[in-house]
């Protein structure tokens, strides 16, 4: 059988030889009204050279495939595509990716890999219409070409979640801020595709317009995914109260932090609805951590090295728990991208690094600080009524000027949304609506 790809095949017509390309397809006839039948194999009927002459046109005209080839020394096959993407693909991987190891329904990988050895090889390996069929000693697997393109290796999968932020300091206003209309994140679908994705790269977005009642603002977030709960419960009321556990429950000043970075994972998004802001003051302080972070990075390495390196304590604790863990203010991804941010100097416990380090620590942890709070890089926004802030917690500073209670009443309902449950709703959103 032909190897799929270009081959010369010598043709003896009436006595005399031709050459006659063969562009292999992976079709096992192809035909023209013109032109002599190819069965696929080395055998033309009806030859003649008018014919050959004619077939060897109408094969040109094809359009290019794809072609495979194994490289038994590097245990791999080579797919060739058509606009020049090449991929090397290893013996193991190919097996592991098998279709027929995937649950019909569930979709979850069902095949045992120490079921086959580290040996494993395959037989043969073509091309046939837009799969890659793979003949091993006991299985046959057929691979999607296209699937192939999209997961050849060291090259990433698509991930509708993946949103590149988008930084921003203090000169931005409230109405440049991502928004929408309640009813609009409720009713479409392809309304609330759009908010998550730019409130994802902001981090930073507003719901207008909601219904006057307590639960308004949760009913957005239970759009998007479960609520977080934590050691505040599942809702919590930001008013100032008697006997407060916590400095947002007061009338004063509340300097910029991210909340719980005492715990394992802190929480997402934070969705704070706005029942009633009539007090003197009490305006939202916000702060892009990326930012701050970028800029750190790019004025004074060091610094930026030393909050993404060493660790500090946190720690929550009241009369009926004990959240403790280190970590550090800034945390990169994989790739080295900014990830995370921890900044709560009201939860920070003593500093516990070697005396040499302390000085230098302590200079930029600082300079985190004074950034946070100048005024290139806060910005501060007042709440209405019926209007909701939502912000990521692992990346945007918030906090709150004073006020006065004796001047109104001041009531922020809030919850979270972790982001994985942001990102599992942007997922599924784009598999309708994109």
């Amino acid at each position: 059988m032909l190897a799929f790809g270009q081959s010369v095949l010598v043709v003896a017509v009436r006595g005399v030889a031709f050459q006659l390309k063969i562009i292999a397809t992976g079709h096992r006839h192809l035909r023209d009204p013109t032109c002599a039948e190819w069965d696929g194999g080395s055998s033309f009927h009806g030859l003649d050279a008018c014919s050959v002459a004619e077939r060897t046109r109408f094969l040109e005209r094809q359009p290019p495939m794809a072609t495979a080839s194994i490289n038994a020394g590097a245990r791999t096959i080579a797919v060739a595509w058509p606009d020049g993407t090449t991929a090397d693909f290893p013996f193991l991987w190919l097996r592991d990716n098998c279709p027929t190891g995937l649950h019909p329904e569930t979709h979850e990988r069902t095949f045992e890999l120490l079921s086959v050895p580290d040996t494993l090889a395959p037989v043969g390996a073509t091309i046939e219409t837009d799969c890659l069929v793979i003949r091993w000693p006991d299985h046959t697997t057929e691979l999607d070409l296209d699937w192939l393109a999209a997961h050849r290796p060291g090259e990433r999968a698509h991930d509708p979640a993946d949103v590149s932020p988008v930084l921003w300091r203090g000169t931005v206003t409230k109405d440049a801020l991502p928004s929408a209309t309640a009813s609009s994140l409720l009713d479409s679908d392809r309304a609330l595709s759009d908010w998550l994705k730019t409130a994802k790269a902001h981090g930073l977005a507003l719901v207008t317009e909601l219904d006057d009642r307590v639960d308004a603002g949760m009913e957005i977030a239970r759009r998007i995914g479960f609520l977080r709960e934590t050691n505040f419960g599942v809702e919590f009321d930001v008013v100032s109260k008697p006997d407060p556990n916590n400095l947002a429950y007061t009338a004063g000043r509340l300097p910029l932090h991210t909340d719980l970075p005492n715990q394992e994972l802190p929480p997402g998004f934070q969705f704070l609805h706005c029942i009633a802001n009539s007090a003197d003051g009490g305006g939202s302080m916000f702060c892009d951590g990326f930012a701050v972070a970028d800029a750190i990075q790019k004025e004074d390495p060091a610094a930026f090295d030393l909050l993404a390196s060493q660790p500090i304590p946190l720690r929550f604790h009241d009369a009926t728990c004990d959240i403790r863990k280190r970590d550090t203010v800034i945390r990169r991804d994989f790739d080295g991208r900014l990830q995370e941010v921890r900044f709560n100097a009201h939860i920070a416990a003593t500093f516990d690094m070697p005396a040499h380090l302390m000085s230098a620590y302590y200079r930029a942890y600082r300079m985190y600080m004074a950034m946070s709070r100048s005024a290139a890089f806060e910005v501060t926004l007042r709440l209405e009524p019926c209007e909701m802030v939502v912000f990521d917690n692992r990346r945007v500073l918030h906090g709150r000027d004073a006020f006065d209670p004796s001047t109104g009443h001041r009531h922020l309902h809030g919850c979270y949304v972790d982001r994985g449950e942001w990102d599992s709703r942007m997922r599924v959103l784009a598999r309708n609506v994109d």
